[in-house]
């Protein structure tokens, strides 16, 4: 039986591969978004839609972008918290928040943001010194940081409130507050996993080795991943319609199985993935009142935010390519004419000699 499932294996490595199933899969969901995204906006009437707009509140709006400004303070800590776990202390704060504003924003609204983001961060990083062994480890605990977060909420909400998830994955709200109570054992597991000893929390080898934090460390991983998805939920939340009423917890569960399914889809900002999954799973709001805050969400956390990134990528490309270039030149250029211009000065004032 053994020697069947290594064979089944190597078959599936050979001809299929984990990434071609990513592939599939990311297709089947961002199909099926659309499908029903297509389905749910059929008689939608954009007039109505432009009055649920207007009747957004300034205090609603600016409420929800502080916490949108909230969330991304918090993401800047996810590679704040990565260079430290891998030794780098060097990096300064306003680095890496640099890098965790811009690689997450623009990544993300391009699509693809394993390799996007990470091409950001190591634009970023190597004036550093940090070599793309160095990024990808950044990445691989930014990516432990977001999910521990997500598993964390997640199963919370699940078995404090099942039906909200029920509305989604169309499951009895047994089996959802089960799925629940595996995402809170699994962290747990984890942490019993690292509380066993430093050498259990070693993995890679050689230059790949990546030490993850302690159990205590570990802790603060788990709230900064909370706070930021906290963040998020929140804008949604004062961004909803008033009537009918949901509470916090429904709509955070609602909105982190929304969010990961836009992750799992790579579209470009979850477009369509993400509004597919709530419309489907808040069918209690009228269509256009929904769309109208997702609309106002989108922009608050992915048009504007995508907008300041590339502006100050941008600018930051600009002033190391050009301006720290031409000033490098103009005092190469005064260092030569200061020392072209001393031994003349010297002949000058040289006294006459006596005769």
């Amino acid at each position: 039986m053994h020697r069947v499932l290594t064979a089944l294996g190597r078959g599936f490595k050979r001809h299929v591969g984990w990434k071609r199933v990513g592939i599939v899969a990311s297709v089947l969901i961002v199909a099926f978004a659309i499908t029903s995204l297509v389905r749910t906006l059929k008689g939608v009437d954009s007039g109505t839609i432009l009055v649920a707009l207007t009747e957004k509140t300034h205090g609603q709006i600016g409420l929800a972008a502080l916490c949108v400004l909230g969330a991304f303070c918090t993401l800047t800590f996810y590679d704040f918290f990565a260079l430290r776990t891998i030794g780098k202390l060097h990096v300064p704060y306003r680095i890496a928040a640099l890098s965790a504003f811009t690689s997450y924003v623009i990544g993300h609204n391009i699509g693809a943001t394993v390799f996007t983001g990470g091409a950001i961060r190591f634009r970023i990083y190597s004036d550093y010194s940090l070599s793309a062994i160095d990024v990808a480890k950044i990445c691989f605990v930014s990516g432990l940081t977001f999910w521990l977060g997500n598993l964390f909420v997640l199963g919370t909400g699940m078995i404090w409130h099942p039906p909200a998830a029920s509305a989604m994955d169309l499951l009895p709200d047994e089996i959802n507050r089960l799925i629940g109570v595996g995402c809170l054992s699994g962290i747990a597991a984890y942490f019993i996993w690292l509380a066993l000893g430093k050498k259990r929390r070693e993995l890679g080898q050689n230059g790949w080795k990546v030490v993850l934090p302690s159990a205590r460390l570990t802790l603060v991983q788990v709230l900064i991943g909370v706070v930021d998805l906290g963040f998020c939920a929140l804008a949604m939340y004062l961004l909803m319609p008033s009537t009918p009423q949901i509470d916090f917890v429904s709509l955070a569960v609602v909105f982190i199985l929304a969010t990961l399914l836009g992750f799992a889809s790579h579209a470009p900002g979850s477009l369509g993935v993400f509004d597919a999954a709530m419309l489907v799973a808040l069918p209690q709001f009228a269509r256009e009142d929904l769309i109208a805050t997702l609309l106002i969400y989108r922009v608050l956390y992915f048009i504007l935010p995508f907008g300041l990134a590339i502006s100050i990528l941008g600018t930051r490309e600009l002033w190391l390519s050009v301006m720290v270039p031409w000033q490098k030149r103009r005092s190469a250029i005064a260092a030569a004419a200061t020392a072209t211009a001393t031994p003349v000065r010297q002949i000058a004032h040289r006294p006459a000699p006596k005769r």
